[in-house]
């Protein structure tokens, strides 16, 4: 099977036989180097997820001879499996993709090669944002030694990690002021995640210029929903109907996430009531 080809599907149309097919691909030293590094990116994809996924996944890893943009694509492509884990738990087998001792597996070694300053610098960048997944103790620090790297590199590593790992509002917000498109989308999405409310006013501008890059107003679409739901309906309105067709999808997309949460806050509002009486 194709891998290439197979990227082209959504994976919910995959062939049975797709995962065998990606495991061969990443396992093999003979698979051409570009597909091996795509093999190893649907890895993460959920519906091809096991505990043998992701030990193919650790062992392209830990591999020190082989390329570092193929080694950091295994990282992250463990990242969706760890949130997965962190969000549903383990209290019933088979709710995850992964087992919770592949979990703690994978989390220890993408621990331990962050720490490992002689890794490469892509390898060990990418540890953190596929740990980040799941947050644990040590991340606050490792994202605020990242943030505080002269490396420009490290500091997109800290912005992403941010929308995962609490605590950074101030970093946020002052990358909301950030010329550079790649820091001011991360910094969106954290906003979004955290519910920043002091990012509504530069993350609803995002929204509504319709000279920033479609990824952005994009991006800033689905945070506004997060940082102030009632308000977002208003500014999500006059989206819905936008000449450009992915801005005015995503608008109609978050407004009606906006709707769902406004319908959960009346219903709260109204059991509170209930019982107050």
């Amino acid at each position: 099977m194709d891998i290439s080809t197979l990227a082209e599907l959504a994976p919910w149309d995959w062939p049975e036989e797709a995962a065998d097919a990606i495991r061969a691909a990443l396992e093999s030293d003979d698979t051409p180097a570009d597909d091996r590094e795509l093999a190893a990116e649907v890895a993460g994809e959920l519906a091809v997820m096991s505990d043998e996924m992701a030990g193919s996944l650790l062992a392209v890893l830990r591999q020190a001879d082989l390329p570092e943009a193929l080694r950091g694509m295994a990282a992250l492509a463990l990242g969706p499996c760890l949130e997965e884990c962190d969000t549903v738990g383990f209290d019933e087998p088979g709710e995850t993709a992964i087992s919770e001792q592949t979990f703690e597996r994978v989390l220890a070694t993408l621990r331990e090669l962050y720490l490992d300053e002689t890794q490469p610098t892509e390898v060990r960048r990418r540890a953190l944002e596929a740990s980040v997944r799941a947050p644990q103790d040590w991340h606050p620090e490792a994202v605020r030694a990242a943030h505080g790297s002269e490396d420009p590199d490290w500091r997109l590593t800290a912005l992403f990690s941010m929308e995962y790992i609490r605590g950074f509002e101030p970093e946020i917000l002052a990358a909301l002021d950030s010329d550079d498109e790649e820091q001011l989308y991360l910094a969106i999405c954290a906003a979004g995640a955290w519910e920043v409310d002091r990012a509504w006013k530069p993350v609803r501008a995002v929204a509504l210029d319709d000279s920033a890059d479609p990824e952005l107003r994009v991006a800033a679409i689905e945070a506004l929903v997060g940082i102030r739901p009632a308000e977002a309906r208003e500014v999500l309105a006059d989206l819905v109907d936008d000449d450009d067709e992915e801005i005015a999808d995503a608008a109609a997309e978050a407004m009606a996430m906006a709707e769902s949460f406004a319908e959960f806050a009346d219903a709260e509002d109204d059991e509170d009531e209930d019982k107050a009486r």
